[in-house]
């Protein structure tokens, strides 16, 4: 499955890698071609996010399968990143990519780089895993302070992200931007 992902975003012209011609670890300027172009990034937190969501899910499914007499929890993981990957493609397509840069302050925004996008997925199953290891209130907790932590330090966060995405505020735009 990351595979055929990985060779999906390379059919649909997204860069292997950085155009700058490097792989780093970690890309934390947020406002800059780099970014999204590296392995992690502070948008790695938001997959992290996802993660702990699809565990919550696959474990609400988990309980109504289980009544019915059937063992779907081989599923979640491969379901999960299908799901992640399915992001990751609507995600490096025009139509987000421009609403991205319509709505959001992220004016050059220009998509990830394959190797983002995969780790991306790989951050996402990071997730997924430390959920599973988890007690849900230690998930949520978890979630609760990436959001902040990410809000704090770069004024972005899975839910403004969400937010700016489908439903845009001039206002949070403005903060984002520091004015």
């Amino acid at each position: 499955m990351w595979l055929a992902i990985g060779v999906t975003l390379l059919a649909m012209g997204r860069v292997p890698i950085c155009t700058c011609g490097t792989v780093k670890l970690w890309w934390g300027v947020v406002q800059s071609a780099e970014n999204s172009q590296h392995i992690a990034d502070w948008y790695s937190f938001s997959h992290m996010i996802h993660g702990l969501l699809f565990y919550f899910f696959a474990w609400l499914l988990w309980q109504r399968w289980h009544l019915l007499g059937g063992k779907p929890a081989i599923w979640a993981l491969p379901i999960a990143v299908a799901f992640e990957g399915m992001w990751e493609l609507l995600e490096n397509s025009p139509l987000i990519i421009d609403r991205y840069r319509a709505v959001t302050v992220s004016y050059g925004y220009e998509g990830d780089s394959v190797l983002n996008s995969l780790s991306d997925i790989g951050f996402m199953a990071l997730g997924f895993w430390i959920a599973s290891k988890l007690p849900w209130k230690a998930s949520l907790a978890m979630a609760i302070a990436f959001e902040l932590f990410t809000l704090f330090m770069i004024r972005d966060s899975l839910t403004l992200n969400v937010l700016m995405l489908v439903w845009p505020l001039e206002a949070v735009r403005q903060w984002q931007g520091g004015v």
